[in-house]
């Protein structure tokens, strides 16, 4: 009679002061006899992200494990009752009812620990309020081009070289390999823009997802992901040609930008999940959260650096899955709240802020929260060229741009060491800032630039630097051993002979160049040679070099 009495009882309160709610997420307690193993991955993983933990000594633990389907079904059964998505990461599932004896019935299974109310009954109409300041204005044909470069960038040049980006493109390294996760509010007709003609085409785009409608279709939701896209795959020779033209895509819409409830953190780390399950190896989310349409879900300074919202949490935990995390810093530099949102503020998040193409900082770009480095970076967020849906370059401001900006960026360094993991990489770009000595609050380590990232992880790589060599003869002068470092200026196949003062033939090396690439090669035949004085000499079908080596 008592726990009847309860359940009444709870049911009143409930109904009475959380009847406009219908979406309510409910933590479970543990895992336990979960159908799923550890030893078998497979079953909930996919082999390119098992490929990835391996590579990067990644454990599989039991945050890989799905949601028990035990525990769901005693939810199901629980009275009127609809299981929207789960996460796996949190051990949570996110349900829709308005029915309170059905919550009390489920907050009383013993697998479960609480559950909270995360969103209306109903979406209204209203504004949204995440990307007012990110307005698009068409933009007035200003290409720039610099002779010599893989790429007619057309009208976005500057915000490419702003961090010398076209020194990896030049080098082919244009994303190939890298699969990146853009979760955001939708991607309204990137089917026929022409922006991303080669994308579609090349098949670039791996697939959609949509964990607020669940219908599994972008293209007819809002516009800003693909404006996000856009800065990062667009090849529009002429007009406007993005940081990661030839990485693969995939686009999930985890944002409702009509209203701003919570449900959307939960949506965001459901979208991680996916993309971790895929293999993606970067996530590039313009999301960011601080208040919402009902103030009494508002976050507060304490939650900055704390680990306390669900979103942060959940980024944390994709970057410890492997993945390199980047979010916009958010555009709150003029308003009340003035600090980064969440994620942004989650150590391993790679956060973005905003400058204009000359390195001045733009005055919406959020600050960071006394205590650490964020933003981390800086990108081009004010006047950012953009592919707009009337199908002509545009410019819109916000660090939804500067981030995405830069991200394609970090993934075609990533494409070049895919044997350093995600911190190693992100090290080398913020080392690469221009304050990266000296950063502050606005800026964070400043404007990476990709030339020197690039040299940075090289010498980590194989143990010199070519700054003003291509071909570099270690030791030199050498006794025994002798090997030749060469980032080879060209694509194709190469001999390397070590001949004598006389011109006589000690040995030839037959290798397959590819232009920028770095190798080390190893003669074997040193060892027994006399002292004195010889020759490596570098021969192509276009390209002839000789360096001079001594034997002590």
């Amino acid at each position: 009679m008592k726990s009847i009495q309860l359940i009444i009882l709870f049911c009143i309160f409930f109904c009475a002061s959380n009847a406009q709610y219908s979406k309510i997420v409910v933590q479970l307690k543990d895992k336990a006899n979960n159908p799923n193993s550890i030893g078998s991955p497979s079953a909930y993983l996919s082999k390119r992200a098992i490929e990835r933990r391996s590579r990067y000594k990644i454990l599989i633990d039991s945050t890989d494990l799905p949601v028990n389907t035990q525990y769901l079904d005693s939810i199901l059964s629980a009275g009127n009752v609809k299981i929207i998505s789960t996460s796996k990461w949190l051990n949570q599932v996110l349900i829709q009812t308005t029915d309170g004896a059905a919550i009390a019935k489920i907050n009383a299974f013993p697998f479960v620990q609480s559950s909270s109310s995360v969103a209306p009954r109903q979406t209204g109409p209203s504004q949204s309020k995440k990307f007012i300041e990110e307005i698009n204005t068409l933009l007035n044909a200003r290409p720039s081009k610099v002779e010599g470069n893989s790429y007619d960038y057309g009208n976005n040049f500057n915000q490419v070289h702003i961090h010398e980006g076209e020194y990896l493109h030049n080098k082919n390294l244009k994303g190939e390999n890298i699969q990146i996760a853009v979760l955001d509010a939708g991607f309204s007709q990137y089917k026929t823009v022409t922006a991303f003609d080669s994308i579609r085409q090349r098949g670039q785009v791996l697939g959609e997802r949509d964990f607020v409608d669940f219908d599994n279709s972008v293209n007819e939701d809002d516009s800003h992901g693909m404006y996000c896209l856009s800065t990062m795959s667009a090849n529009w020779p002429g007009k406007m040609v993005g940081t990661a033209p030839n990485a693969k895509y995939w686009l999930i819409r985890t944002e409702n930008a009509t209203s701003e409830y919570p449900v959307e953190e939960f949506n965001w780390v459901v979208g991680a999940e996916f993309a971790d399950s895929t293999g993606s190896d970067m996530i590039s989310s313009s999301l960011g959260y601080y208040d919402f349409d009902d103030p009494s879900f508002n976050h507060t300074y304490n939650d900055i650096y704390n680990m306390s919202t669900t979103v942060t949490k959940g980024a944390a935990i994709a970057a410890r899955k492997g993945m390199i995390v980047m979010n916009s810093a958010g555009n709150a530099g003029g308003s009340w709240w003035r600090y980064i949102g969440f994620p942004a503020d989650a150590d391993s998040v790679c956060s973005v802020g905003a400058t204009n193409v000359l390195g001045q900082i733009a005055g919406f770009s959020s600050i960071g929260y006394p205590g650490k480095i964020k933003p981390n970076i800086v990108s081009v967020g004010a006047a950012t060229v953009i592919a707009t849906t009337n199908n002509v370059p545009g410019t819109g401001n916000g660090t939804s741009f500067s981030n995405p900006n830069v991200a394609g960026l970090i993934a075609c360094l990533w494409q070049a060491f895919p044997q350093f993991n995600n911190m190693k990489i992100l090290d080398a770009v913020y080392r690469s800032a221009d304050k990266y000595a000296n950063p502050d609050s606005a800026y964070g380590f400043g404007i990476p630039n990709f030339r020197i990232a690039y040299e940075l992880l090289q010498k980590d790589a194989i143990g010199v630097s070519f700054t003003n060599e291509w071909m570099i003869p270690v030791p030199n002068p050498f006794k025994n051993n002798l090997a030749i470092y060469i980032q080879a200026p060209e694509t194709g196949k190469v001999q390397l002979r070590l001949v004598d003062a006389a011109g006589k033939l000690v040995e030839v090396i037959y290798y397959d160049a590819v232009i920028g690439q770095p190798r080390k090669l190893e003669f074997t035949k040193t060892k027994s040679l006399p002292v004195g004085v010889y020759a490596i000499q570098y021969i192509s079908s276009t390209v002839k070099r000789v360096k001079k080596v001594v034997k002590q």
